[in-house]
């Protein structure tokens, strides 16, 4: 049986004092003996988040990381500052880092291939364009972007990998998937991990959905049967659409 992963993806929001009350607030709240339940606030306050979470189950990720372990790379955090920081997961090619920063699957893939080499667990985001969709690209773009980030991760390093569906014309839209299609999605991604490695793989590789999901939606989303967790951006920086998310089942 899989474990339902809840992240929330703060990006460029809340000053250190901000993300600090929002994370005190979150630790009073969620129980998480079913719900696997992460944040990722700025890297100007994960050590203050990390400090403010220390005695609860909620964990700390970041939502980017250098393609280098270390040296003359002004301006990026390598992955062992994030670990000194208290992360155990990294999100890695979000469609924003994808489009607005022009990062590629090779790059992606270094990164992901880096994080693990330290102990880091990955949220790989994958996610086709509204012109993709429109096109019916969806399964070329989506599979192209998930063998590109995988490679050179055997079986055995697959545990530390969740894949997140996030079409990328439901981010901060207000437009979702119904779950149905966001479903069919998962399923596929599912079939190609067998592909690549096995049905072990397939069936016990967390797949998360982002795009959208809201108190309103999880639900729905949340009961389809390849559906194992939400990315959740805008609805994770306040408790009163955050909790119920992390309280879906409940």
């Amino acid at each position: 049986m899989r474990t339902a992963f809840i992240a929330g993806n703060w990006k460029m929001n809340t000053t250190r004092g901000e993300a600090v009350e929002l994370a005190a607030r979150l630790a009073a709240s969620v129980q998480t003996e079913r719900t696997r339940v992460m944040v990722a606030p700025p890297f100007t306050a994960l050590d203050a988040v990390a400090e403010t979470l220390a005695e609860s189950a909620i964990e700390i990720g970041a939502q980017n990381m250098a393609s280098a372990a270390g040296g003359a790379h002004t301006g990026e955090v390598s992955p062992a500052m994030l670990v000194d920081l208290g992360v155990s997961v990294v999100i890695l090619g979000h469609s924003e880092r994808r489009a607005l920063y022009h990062e590629s699957d090779d790059l992606i893939n270094t990164k992901v291939v880096l994080a693990l080499g330290h102990q880091l667990d990955v949220i790989l985001c994958v996610g086709e364009t509204l012109e993709e969709r429109q096109t019916d690209k969806v399964d070329a773009v989506v599979l192209g972007q998930l063998r590109a980030g995988l490679v050179g991760v055997d079986a055995d390093r697959m545990a530390r990998i969740t894949i997140a569906y996030e079409p990328v014309w439901a981010i901060g839209t207000g437009k979702t998937a119904s779950p149905q299609d966001a479903d069919a999605v998962h399923a596929t991604i599912r079939s190609e991990l067998a592909r690549l490695y096995d049905r072990t793989v397939a069936d016990t590789t967390i797949i998360q959905y982002g795009g959208s999901v809201k108190p309103d939606n999880v639900k729905a989303l949340m009961a389809m049967e390849h559906i194992d967790g939400a990315l959740v951006g805008g609805a994770s920086l306040a408790t009163d659409t955050f909790l119920p998310i992390v309280a879906f089942d409940t």
